[in-house]
């Protein structure tokens, strides 16, 4: 097949675009050198209406601006619409506190999707070709990675295509040459400084001497994998995830029978392949172990991992005065106190999450804060006290709720551990005049 037909035959396969009919217009990510240039021709050539966006990242002085002079000049000859956006890419990755590569590629892909969620394209055309992706899928392999970063890259991804995926570096310059385009070269991508570079200048070499058909070998090894990851998605998506009344997510430990599906759960929240490959080793060792990501953090529980959003503070101390027939919330945290005579309440509520205590015992003030460290009380229906740590203990609570329990005190005793148990010694009883209702809420 021509050079065109291959990429016509990937749109096709991949189902990456419609067919044209001018009605739709494609957004082309244009750079100015060979690749971009060469996409931007084919998909003029394939009969697809398009328009062009350029970033100028002025980090190569002259050239920076010389490359966006060609593609003006370029989009101006073919009668194409120009978006071009200038970055201080250097601010914002010292603001970031990240690499330029990735500081330009956030801008890059964040200025495109604004455009194409703006002007309604039918999506954005990027130019990696299967030689990036064979760089790629070694990039991923040397930083480590699992199934999904051996499968290199998707042809498509939330409105991102890649027609030129199956086509070759050469390939790409065979075809200029046919058509007497020229095209801009960027001089940073001829040293080996940073990773990329020096895979494609030094380590791709040094493999094809090994394996002239290398760039296929990991071609083919990526949709071998990709097969796979598809499968293992489709395990860990239905894999049974039971939610916990704080909000996380429990997963039977049984259920995990395998560390690649152990990576297909966690990854994706944001969990490194170093943490999962530990979570895996370690999986039913003493529970207790708690793993943070920057979004989630994850408890090694006794049969269960437990995953929840990440909270990186816990609960502080507030306190609330109150008189008869009041209704107060205590700082937003969801307790509800009220006081009512005894003869007006006919059963008293039996669900954890209501206390009914006397109301002249317990006093006027209450505070809400975390258990702390010594914390006892009188659990409902005992005699003597017990450590609260003892009862969470005996109650299997998970490190998880440990951290996030609550105490309602009024000032020197515990009145009530939330949603667990009244202490027995503000019970009411037949004496009792008055009732203090105290109730959680959503």
């Amino acid at each position: 097949m021509s050079f065109l037909q291959r990429i016509q035959a990937t749109i096709r396969q991949h189902d990456l675009l419609p067919q044209p009919s001018g009605a739709e217009t494609v957004l082309v990510a244009l750079s100015g050198g060979a690749d971009s240039v060469a996409l931007l021709r084919s998909m003029l050539q394939l009969g697809y209406r398009c328009d062009a966006a350029h970033c100028n990242f002025h980090l190569r002085g002259e050239e920076s601006d010389r490359d966006e002079e060609f593609v003006t000049k370029l989009c101006h000859k073919l009668g194409i619409t120009l978006h071009k956006r200038d970055f201080d890419t250097t601010a914002y990755a010292a603001e970031r506190k990240e690499s330029i590569e990735m500081a330009a590629r956030d801008l890059r892909y964040g200025f495109f999707r604004q455009l194409l969620n703006d002007k309604h394209y039918t999506a954005v055309a990027v130019a990696h070709h299967r030689d990036d992706n064979a760089e790629t899928i070694l990039l991923n392999i040397m930083r480590g990675t699992g199934l999904q970063g051996l499968t290199g890259m998707p042809y498509s991804n939330n409105g991102i295509v890649r027609p030129l995926l199956d086509v070759s570096r050469q390939d790409i310059t065979d075809y200029l040459r046919d058509l007497g385009q020229d095209y801009v070269t960027d001089s940073t991508n001829l040293t080996p400084d940073v990773k990329r570079n020096a895979v494609r200048l030094k380590l791709m070499p040094l493999l094809r001497q090994l394996n002239p058909a290398i760039t296929d070998t990991l071609l083919q090894n990526a949709a071998n994998a990709r097969e796979a990851q598809q499968y293992i998605a489709s395990r860990a998506y239905s894999i049974n995830k039971v939610e916990q009344s704080d909000g996380s997510v429990a997963i039977r430990k049984r259920d995990i029978d395998g560390q690649a599906l152990l990576f297909e759960i966690l990854h994706p929240l944001g969990f490194t392949p170093a943490q999962i490959n530990d979570v895996w080793r370690n999986l039913d060792d003493q529970p207790g172990a708690i793993f943070r990501s920057a979004t989630h953090e994850l408890l090694r529980d006794r049969e269960n991992i437990i995953v929840r959003e990440f909270q990186s503070s816990r609960v502080p101390e507030s306190c609330v005065s109150f008189n008869a027939g009041d209704d107060a919330a205590l700082l937003g945290q969801g307790i509800r106190t009220r006081i009512v005579a005894a003869d007006s309440i006919d059963e008293i509520s039996k669900d954890p999450c209501v206390a009914c205590l006397d109301a002249d015992k317990v006093g006027a003030c209450l505070c809400l804060r975390p258990v702390k460290q010594g914390d006892r009380f009188v659990p409902f229906g005992s005699k003597g006290s017990k450590l609260v740590s003892r009862y969470m203990i005996d109650h299997k609570f998970t490190a998880f709720q440990k951290e996030r329990q609550l105490v309602l005190t009024n000032g020197t005793d515990i009145v009530w551990l939330v949603g667990q148990r009244p202490d027995d010694r503000y019970r009411v009883v037949k004496e009792t005049k008055n009732f203090l209702l105290i109730e959680t809420f959503a």
